[in-house]
């Protein structure tokens, strides 16, 4: 049962991370006027389908895999081809509002074998209708639907309303969108992470709680001190104090703090902690951080936390070309369903600072300047300012496709490096 509520909870977050990312560019590729031409919940075969008086088409795929955004003109496969046989639905002045690529005959459609087509610019089709032996041409109205063969119907999209045609500012917008969106919902998650623990960690060198039966009990500390030192070194935050802490397992030694104003100073035996999975010793005295828990710290903590997660995540992927690449530095699908399970046992309020975690780290790595990603289109965008044209399809798609292998490969190898780790 644990198995499945993972499972479940995985699904759920990774949809979520997802579907706010492709709303985020279809929302933009809207306000810019790129026809956003379908909006998918999951992945696979259509459960369902509903298109608005714009155009976009709403479909509920039967995997539960996050979603999907098709923009007119963007890395989009023509659905038609020359010798198919398609139905057309014709209105009185003979121009196509309906192209059905299931050859549904009906008493108010014409099948033909389709020779050429250009629903870009000229809006035409030319075939063969059953029947006949003279090649007709039909003029196909910029509001047709393409009804596809499990019976999704899509809206043609004309030059002006394609990514194409698009300003370089409105793909720039379009692509930027996506990370931006998730940044903006890790800002909720975090922020609501905040307030249901009641508040969010400090970094200041003040005790929060401690630990009953510790070596920080055993000195006389209380929640509210304030540690200014130990073993005469100097601290002036938590981490500093955590990270001298930890480098005196087994000793006694000097603290001080100040409580009511006044400096006191105890002798303080530092625990030895054995980490089993590096079989290295750390020290340990018992003591919590404290937590700020006022309204506007809260509010705060979700931006600061997501800044810091999406900062660690580009300095980490860029120290790699400096450093060298480590496998070990990155995480798959193995390692994220790991770190699910954990979450899943801590409750609701953990699962919502893993979402809001993971969806900065989806933001950040799209940023990156890989081609395939959304931070690839960027660069493809700016070289398209700086010389005055976009290139030309045939390269633009070439360098799409090499960072999709690139992408395949790299996930690949993480996942079977997580496979290793967890199993071997």
């Amino acid at each position: 049962m644990s198995d499945l509520k993972t499972i479940i909870v995985f699904l759920v977050i990774f949809s979520i991370i997802v579907i706010i990312h492709e709303l985020g560019h279809f929302l933009m590729a809207r306000k810019r006027g790129i026809q956003a031409r379908e909006f998918a919940i999951g992945m696979g075969p259509k459960l369902f389908s509903t298109q608005d008086d714009q155009g976009t088409t709403y479909t509920l795929r039967m995997l539960p895999l996050g979603g999907y955004v098709r923009l007119a003109g963007l890395y989009e496969e023509e659905e038609i081809q020359p010798g198919m046989e398609v139905s057309l639905s014709l209105d009185e002045a003979g121009i196509v509002q309906a192209i059905d690529l299931r050859q549904h005959v009906s008493d108010d459609s014409l099948p033909i074998r389709v020779n050429d087509f250009d629903l870009v610019h000229q809006m035409t089709i030319e075939g063969l209708p059953v029947g006949q032996e003279e090649m007709q041409v039909y003029s196909v109205s910029p509001d047709c639907r393409i009804i596809q063969l499990d019976g999704t119907s899509l809206r043609v999209a004309p030059y002006e309303q394609r990514y194409e045609a698009a300003s370089v500012t409105s793909k720039i917008l379009t692509n930027v969108m996506g990370p931006v969106n998730n940044f903006l919902l890790s800002i909720v998650c975090f922020t609501l992470f905040a307030f249901l623990v009641g508040g969010i960690p400090s970094n200041e060198n003040t005790v929060g709680d401690v630990v009953a039966g510790s070596p920080a009990e055993a000195a006389g500390l209380v929640a509210g001190d304030r540690i200014v030192s130990i073993n005469d070194q100097s601290v002036n935050n938590w981490q500093e104090l955590i990270s001298q802490i930890q480098q005196l397992p087994g000793e006694t030694v000097p603290i001080s703090y100040e409580r009511d104003g006044a400096t006191q100073e105890e002798m303080i035996t530092i625990n030895k902690v054995v980490d089993e999975a590096t079989e290295q010793s750390y020290g340990q005295i018992g003591i919590h951080v404290s937590r700020k828990t006022g309204f506007l710290d809260k509010l705060a903590y979700g931006f600061s936390e997501t800044w810091q997660v999406a900062t660690g995540v580009l300095a980490m992927i860029g120290g790699m070309f400096v450093r060298g690449f480590n496998l070990n530095n990155l995480g798959g699908p193995v390692a994220i369903a790991q770190m699910t399970g954990q979450v899943v046992q801590s409750g609701f309020s953990t699962m919502v600072w893993f979402l809001a975690m993971l969806s900065a780290n989806i933001g950040a790595v799209n940023l990156f300047p890989i081609p395939a990603l959304d931070g690839g289109k960027i660069v493809l965008n700016l070289i398209e300012l700086v010389r005055g044209k976009p290139l030309s399809q045939s390269k633009e798609g070439i360098i799409t496709l090499i960072g999709a292998v690139i992408m395949i490969i790299l996930m690949i190898a993480v996942t079977w490096n997580d496979i290793m780790r967890a199993f071997f």
